[in-house]
């Protein structure tokens, strides 16, 4: 184990990159929230429509997540070497594979959407998800454009660019959303349009601040796009994208599952993934500067720094995450009230806020440990361990808790706990493992 000495000295580097991360990522989920509360008044269906919808983006974003991973990944290891036109050659290639990415999972999208009725969804909340499904879709590109730019300021040194570029795209939802939703009367569809105008205006404004601003010269160096660079990150990519689409989709088939029951489970978990969502910035922007800290340290030869790096991630991220397991607690009700005024689904959210709440302080670790794994460019092994943790475990323990053991909502979220648990104890031998001394 890491001295105290040294896994304090990586304390307040990572707070200082670590915050400004989460309050970013907390613009993304907010964004989700203003829909949430926006879309709650026009009734259960609408707000179940919304649940879908969010059910099957995480399962694409997830994966997605795993092109901007490798991007930030390589960004952090060329900036560790001072090499800044690997930085900028990385960018470039970054921006392009993005982009593809993000039409490619648009496509993807609307083709998947016949299989809602396979998957026996209710059939009102069908009938109405169409264009609100398809706008969501379009919304896939900006917004991962915009987050190949966030890590490029994460990384050198400007988390707090990323911050306020993130909040624009907060601050022109808000009036979006209502004017589309309710002034206009486009219902839930003007939810789908905001989303996709406010994050185009956080990409547009993101790429002027790069392309204007006097410090970011040495990152706008002209690199000719190279296909065979863009196929090179996309390689290593692929098993990042594979393990968070797994771990997403495990997550999303709740979704699902939960479909089953009926509109009131789907409103109910519509419900959690707001607020949860908000407060899952807390392990995500921890991964993200554990990441981005690995990858400097890897890319400056000081491999000694490794374990004092994840070390002090793990006391930080313990701490917040108890927080969040009491605030679940003793707030579900009062958050889940805040949503929506149906006590069928404020009942049910109360429950899977506790089940939520026994869960945070596994996910932290795991999410860290990820995080530090996918800096030291350790993708395969990985994969493996969190497709076993969620497939194999925790999905079917979820059917067979909510469903023949007939806990319904609250044991389908029991059995993906369990998940969430063996990962977390998994990834954390890995990377103990792998950094022991020689």
């Amino acid at each position: 184990m890491p001295s105290g000495a040294s896994t304090r000295a990586e304390v307040m580097p990572l707070l200082r990159l670590s915050m400004p991360l989460m309050i970013a990522f907390a613009a993304a989920t907010l964004i989700g929230v203003v829909d949430t509360v926006m879309i709650a008044p026009l009734g259960t269906v609408p707000l179940a429509a919304a649940g879908i919808t969010t059910a099957f983006l995480i399962i694409l974003i997830s994966g997605l997540w795993g092109l901007v991973t490798v991007i930030g990944v390589e960004i952090a290891q060329a900036h560790g070497a001072d090499d800044a036109g690997e930085v900028s050659a990385h960018l470039r290639h970054g921006l392009a594979l993005c982009a593809i990415g993000g039409a490619g999972a648009g496509l993807v999208m609307v083709l998947a959407f016949p299989l809602l009725r396979w998957l026996n969804q209710p059939p009102e909340v069908i009938a109405i998800l169409m264009p609100y499904w398809i706008s969501m879709a379009i919304w896939l590109v900006p917004i991962l454009m915009f987050f190949a730019f966030k890590t490029l300021f994460d990384t050198i040194g400007r988390p707090w660019t990323g911050v306020a570029i993130s909040y624009l795209g907060v601050v022109v939802n808000v009036p979006l959303n209502y004017g589309l939703i309710h002034g206009v009367g486009m219902g839930l569809v003007g939810a789908g349009i905001a989303s996709v105008l406010s994050s185009s205006a956080t990409l547009l404004v993101a790429w002027l601040f790069w392309h204007r601003a006097s410090d970011l010269a040495p990152y706008r160096q002209r690199v000719p796009i190279s296909w065979g660079r863009i196929r090179m990150l996309y390689r290593e990519g692929l098993p990042i994208c594979i393990g968070y689409a797994g771990e997403g989709a495990a997550y999303a088939f709740l979704g699902i599952i939960l479909g089953w029951f009926g509109a009131v489970e789907l409103a109910a978990n519509q419900v959690v993934n707001a607020i949860g969502g908000v407060f899952y910035v807390i392990p995500l922007g921890m991964a993200s500067a554990v990441s981005i800290r690995i990858g400097l340290a890897i890319g400056g030869s000081e491999r000694d720094r490794l374990r004092p790096i994840l070390s002090a991630a793990l006391w930080i991220v313990t701490l917040w995450m108890l927080a969040i397991t009491a605030l679940y607690i003793f707030g579900a009700r009062t958050m889940s009230e805040a949503l929506t005024r149906d006590l069928a689904v404020v009942d049910l959210a109360v429950g899977l806020f506790i089940v939520a709440a026994l869960v945070q302080v596994a996910d932290g670790v795991q999410s860290s440990t990820l995080g530090a794994l996918r800096g030291m460019s350790d993708n395969r092994v990985p994969t493996a361990m969190t497709l076993i943790s969620y497939w194999p475990l925790a999905l079917p323990a979820a059917y067979v808790i909510g469903f023949p053991m007939g806990y319904g909502a609250i044991g389908v979220w029991a059995g993906y706990g369990l998940g969430i648990a063996l990962a977390a104890i998994l990834l954390s031998v890995r990377f103990w493992r792998l950094t022991a001394a020689r």
